[in-house]
């Protein structure tokens, strides 16, 4: 099973797995790091990442960017209305989400927020899939900490209509904070002053700052505070209303009059920017930017902080509004861990550092720092992986309350209570009580409207309870509901059920005795065996039986998941039947070529000029035809031409064949002729060894036995006549 966490960005996607007792990221189709987060809709299929990247100029109205941060947010919303200027597609109201309408396949469709990201995440389950060589079903994904309930779920719905089961939603800094805690040894242990440590996160779109204290084994998150509107695409947009004007003035063109110029200008001042980062001037150069004007220009480092002052200005605002939430000081804080692209402007880092008067800490990878502590959670949190155990308390950034109709039976009865107050340990559950003798309804609200995003509804979900009665005495039935407050921020009413109080008997605890005092010891060796212990009656709850819930939230219900994951499905067919006509398309034309060359090449002996002349007309048929009717043909044309060709090359392809065959078995005859042959040569060198050593051998003596009786003795041995 894999485990796989996801950055979700703006602007680029990182996806990290863990692995090899560590985390990876890794690379996409073409080998990059990170994908940008682009779903890019055309006349035959859809462009997700790296090729919705490739031909965003040429389909700039059909590509829609900065989904992640649409989804579950209405069209009337002021948040979504500045999102229309960094996303060309025309967005739309689609059943009350906003949505983006874009021309796919020849006509015009309609898609949301939702299941655009729904698109983009089948592309990054696939891309972990291929690298993985495994199947991809457990993620956790991040999150800006700022969410609200809907968009968390229209985040979740999202992932499930991709076929991906998401153990967590994790807020970016939070997800930052675990990967760096989690490898560190070295924490206080949990009696001692915790370490403190400020992540500042200032990427494309969004500025976020956390402060987090560490201790062995946990981290809390005290304060956070962000701003939405401050990042990257910010300062490329105060350059190019720079450039439009000098462009204006100098080459009498109004780059705002033409998407693709305005964006081939964005291009460019994204490159100028990140020059800038590291020298103190820069070129812009563009060929052609509209009306066949080419545009060159140059910009000091200065130049830009001025065009940026205003962002300069509020640079440190979340800082001191965190530090401030959390009640510490600036000399309270240990580090500064500065993660995110736009953390590379020099400015930006200076303003922060004098904030601080510490040197800035950039020990973590700027750009990959929230996939890893992403990945990170994923072990955690799945079976599969044994991880060092880190425990992670996040908080409530949005108080949360609970309205409910005033029962006629209690006059004086409160009608709304705040459950989670801001600043509360998430995840949290928390029991509600009610006195009821009907079934009744409750609401669920953020408590201040005024902190939330833009113009975001308060309203998070209402929640039906059935079954409520009064009893038999005619007295209220006591409710308890089960309030959750879960690890990806999102509310629910988990469950319901209803307790009775029934008097009980208990045992009076009897008071300490104190130490030294006379008589202790008589006291309790005098006691009556017989003496029973006090008790009083106490009135205690029983659990009784379960209240049925029923629930309305922002997420979408069952069927609608389904119907959503059903049109994906498709949509997968329709780009994978796609990928695969171009490939037979690539396979058809190369055979051609490939059949032009060796023809006159290595298949020459193989044909006679009746059988050369009648494949190379076939060959010029099929190339006219496939540069001009089957340019947009169907797989099967593809394939039928391919056998057309094949039927009339098959003899001279088999001819060749036949010849590198024999030659292949003549090789492999002397080969094995000469392996045969050397075998035998050993073995002959073998004997010859053999021999030699018998010979040079001294030969062998033999002890013979002799008995008593025929040994000859001295006197026995006749002498010789005379």
């Amino acid at each position: 099973m894999s485990v796989v966490g996801v950055d979700l960005g703006a602007l680029n996607t990182v996806i990290a797995v863990a692995r090899n007792r560590g985390v990876d990221v890794i690379t996409n189709e073409v080998s990059n790091r990170a994908t940008p987060t682009l779903v890019g809709y055309g006349p035959k299929s859809r462009y997700i990442g790296e090729t919705a990247k490739n031909q965003e100029v040429s389909n700039l109205k059909n590509t829609v960017a900065s989904f992640t941060r649409l989804a579950g947010r209405s069209l009337n919303d002021p948040d979504v209305l500045i999102e229309k200027d960094y996303c060309s597609a025309s967005l739309v109201d689609i059943d009350g989400q906003v949505g983006a309408e874009v021309t796919y396949m020849g006509n015009k469709e309609k898609f949301t927020a939702t299941q655009i990201v729904s698109t983009f995440l089948t592309k990054v389950k696939q891309t972990a899939s291929a690298e993985l060589k495994l199947p991809v079903s457990d993620v956790v994904l991040s999150v800006p900490v700022w969410f609200t309930d809907s968009q968390r779920r229209a985040l979740l719905d999202a992932a499930e209509i991709a076929g991906l089961k998401c153990l967590r939603l994790i807020n970016d800094t939070t997800a930052t904070a675990l990967g760096w805690g989690i490898t560190k040894t070295d924490l206080p242990p949990p009696e001692e002053k915790p370490r403190r440590i400020v992540f500042v996160d200032i990427g494309h779109s969004n500025y976020t700052a956390s402060i987090v204290e560490f201790k062995k084994g946990e981290l809390a998150v005290k304060a956070t505070a962000w701003d939405r509107h401050f990042g990257g695409r910010n300062i490329d947009k105060a350059l190019v209303d720079h450039f439009a004007k000098e462009f204006k003035e100098k080459f009498k063109i109004d780059i705002n009059e033409n998407a693709k110029g305005r964006f081939r200008v964005l291009v460019g001042v994204e490159k100028l920017k990140k020059i800038l980062s590291a020298n103190s001037q820069a070129p812009l150069n563009i060929e052609s930017v509209m009306n066949d004007v080419d545009v060159r220009s140059m910009l000091k480092r200065e130049e830009l902080e001025e065009l940026i002052k205003p962002m300069l200005d509020r640079a440190t605002v979340p800082i001191e509004q965190a530090l401030a939430e959390a009640k510490l000081k600036i000399e309270d804080i240990d580090a500064i861990e500065m993660i995110g692209g736009s953390t590379r402007v020099p400015a930006l880092k200076t303003a922060i550092q004098n904030f601080f008067g510490k040197p800035l800490s950039f020990t973590l990878n700027q750009d990959e720092a929230v996939a890893r502590g992403c990945a990170f959670s994923c072990a955690i949190l799945s079976p599969v992986f044994r991880v060092r155990d880190f425990s992670v308390h996040d908080q409530v950034n949005y108080p949360i309350e609970f309205t409910w109709e005033k029962s006629e039976d209690i006059p004086d009865e409160d009608t709304s209570l705040i459950v989670f107050n801001k600043g509360n340990v998430m995840p949290s559950t928390k029991i509600l009580t009610f006195y009821r003798k009907h079934p009744f309804d409750l609401e669920a609200k953020y408590a201040k409207p005024d902190t939330l995003p833009g113009k975001t509804n308060p309203w998070i979900g209402r929640f039906s309870v059935k079954g409520v009665k009064e009893d038999a005495k005619g007295d209220f039935m006591i409710c308890k509901l089960k309030a959750r407050l879960n690890v990806h921020g999102v509310l629910n009413v988990e469950s319901g059920y209803y307790v009775e109080e029934t008097e009980v008997e208990e045992p009076i605890p009897e008071p300490p005795k104190e130490e030294g005092k006379e008589g202790d010891a008589m006291d309790v060796d005098s006691k009556d065996k017989d003496d029973k212990p006090k008790t009083r009656k106490v009135k205690k709850q029983q659990r009784k039986g379960d209240l049925p819930l029923s629930a309305g939230t922002a997420a979408l219900d069952q069927a609608q998941k389904d119907k959503a994951a059903e049109r994906e499905n498709q949509m997968i067919m329709e780009d994978k039947l796609v990928a695969d006509t171009e490939h037979m398309k690539n396979e058809l034309e190369s055979f051609i070529y490939e059949l032009k060359d060796k023809i006159i090449g290595v298949y020459a002996e193989f044909a006679n000029d009746d059988e050369k002349a009648k494949l190379n007309a076939k060959l010029e048929t099929v190339e006219d035809w496939l540069y001009d009717d089957g340019d947009d043909a169907s797989k099967a044309q593809y394939v039928s031409k391919m056998e057309e060709v094949r039927s009339v090359a098959g003899p001279i392809i088999q001819r060749y064949n036949d010849k590198i065959e024999e030659e292949r078995q003549r090789v492999l005859k002397k080969q094995q002729e000469a392996h045969a042959a050397k075998q035998a040569e050993i073995e002959r060198k073998k004997r010859e060894e053999e021999a030699k050593k018998q010979a040079e051998a001294p030969p062998e003596t033999k002890d013979t036995e002799m008995s008593d009786a025929d040994a000859v003795k001295p006197d026995e041995v006749e002498e010789p006549a005379a």
